[in-house]
C-alpha cells in the first residue's frame, strides 16, 4: 500500500513538473543569471550579482508566475492539447484540474509576495503580468495577429525585468534582444503549424487557419533573414568574444531551418524546425558566457 501511495505520488509530482514546464523555468532562471552577470552587470563583482537578494527575488517571482502561466494555459488549452499532444496531455491529467487552479493561484501569491520584498513597483509589475499571462490565455490566443504578438512579449518578458532592474541601456543589449525576440516570434509561428489540427478543432484563428501554409512559410523566412541583420551587427560593430562563433552556427541552422520549411508539410517536421529553433534559443543562453572567456574564468575562479 505504502509503495503504491508513493507511486501515485511521484506521478503526480512528475505529471505537475510537465504541467509548468519545470526545465523551460530553469533554462529562464540561468538565462536571467547569467544576462545578469555577463552583459547587464558585467563591470559588478560575480558574488555581488549572484548574491544580490533583490535579483534573487525578482528571479523567484518571475518563475513563479511563468510557471502559473503554464498551468492556466494547459487548463485553457486541455481539449485541444490532446488532438495536438495526446501523450503529454494524458500525463499532465494525472493532476486534477482542480488541484492545478489551486497551484496556480498559490505561485501567483508566491510570486507577488517575492516582488514585494523588492519594491511596490515590482508588485504592481508582477500583477499585472499575471493578468496579461491570464488574458492571453482565455481570449487573446484565439485572436489572429494578437496572439503571436503577445505570446512572443510574455516569454521575453522575464528578461526586461531584470533588463530595467539594472537599467543598462547599451546599444548591444538591444540587439541581442532582437535576435533573441524573433527566434521567440519564429518558434510561435512554427508552434502554429505544428498544432494546426488541435486549432482548426478548437475554433483558433491562427495564421496557417487563415491565411495558409504558405503565408506562414513566407512570415517565417522574412523572419529568418530579418534575424541575420542583428547577427551581422553584433558580429561586426560590437565585442562579443567567442561568441561570434554562437552566431556563425545560427546562420547555419537558420540556413537549414530555411531548407527544411520549404519542404516541410506535415506535424513531425514541423516539430524538427520547433527543435532547431529552441536549440538556437537554449545555446545562446549558454553562448552568454563566450563573450568573454578569460573574464568568465577570472570572475569564476
Amino acid at each position: 500500500m505504502a509503495a503504491s501511495a508513493n507511486k501515485r505520488l511521484l506521478l503526480k509530482i512528475f505529471s505537475l513538473f510537465s504541467v509548468v514546464r519545470g526545465y523551460n523555468i530553469l533554462v529562464v532562471v540561468v538565462a536571467q543569471y547569467l544576462t545578469s552577470a555577463f552583459i547587464l552587470a558585467h563591470e559588478k563583482p560575480l558574488r555581488q550579482v549572484l548574491f544580490d537578494p533583490n535579483l534573487f527575488f525578482l528571479i523567484l517571482a518571475s518563475s513563479s508566475v511563468i510557471a502559473s502561466g503554464y498551468i492556466i494555459n494547459n487548463f485553457y488549452d486541455s481539449e485541444k492539447d490532446l488532438i495536438n499532444r495526446p501523450k503529454k496531455t494524458m500525463l499532465d491529467r494525472i493532476v486534477s484540474q482542480r488541484t492545478k487552479l489551486s497551484v496556480y493561484f498559490i505561485l501567483n501569491f508566491a510570486g507577488i509576495f517575492f516582488a514585494s520584498y523588492v519594491s511596490f513597483r515590482a508588485v504592481v509589475f508582477f500583477s499585472i503580468y499575471i493578468f496579461v499571462i491570464w488574458l492571453y490565455s482565455h481570449r487573446l490566443k484565439k485572436i489572429l495577429f494578437l496572439g503571436n504578438l503577445v505570446a512572443s512579449i510574455l516569454t521575453i518578458t522575464p528578461f526586461f525585468v531584470i533588463f530595467v532592474y539594472y537599467k543598462n541601456f547599451e546599444t548591444v543589449i538591444f540587439i541581442h534582444a532582437t535576435f533573441l525576440y524573433l527566434m521567440i516570434v519564429m518558434r510561435e509561428l512554427v508552434k502554429d503549424l505544428e498544432n494546426m489540427q488541435g486549432d482548426l478543432a478548437q475554433n483558433y484563428r491562427t495564421i496557417p487557419l487563415v491565411y495558409g501554409e504558405k503565408w506562414s512559410k513566407l512570415c517565417l523566412a522574412i523572419c529568418a533573414i530579418m534575424a541575420i541583420v542583428p547577427i551581422i551587427l553584433l558580429v561586426t560593430r560590437f565585442e562579443i568574444g567567442f561568441m561570434d562563433y554562437y552566431f556563425y552556427a545560427s546562420i547555419f541552422f537558420l540556413v537549414i531551418f530555411l531548407l527544411m520549411l520549404y519542404f516541410s508539410k506535415s506535424k513531425w517536421q514541423y516539430l524538427l524546425l520547433h527543435n532547431i529553433l529552441k536549440l538556437i534559443i537554449v545555446t545562446g543562453v549558454f553562448g552568454i558566457l563566450l563573450i568573454d572567456l578569460d573574464e568568465v574564468i577570472n570572475r569564476v575562479f
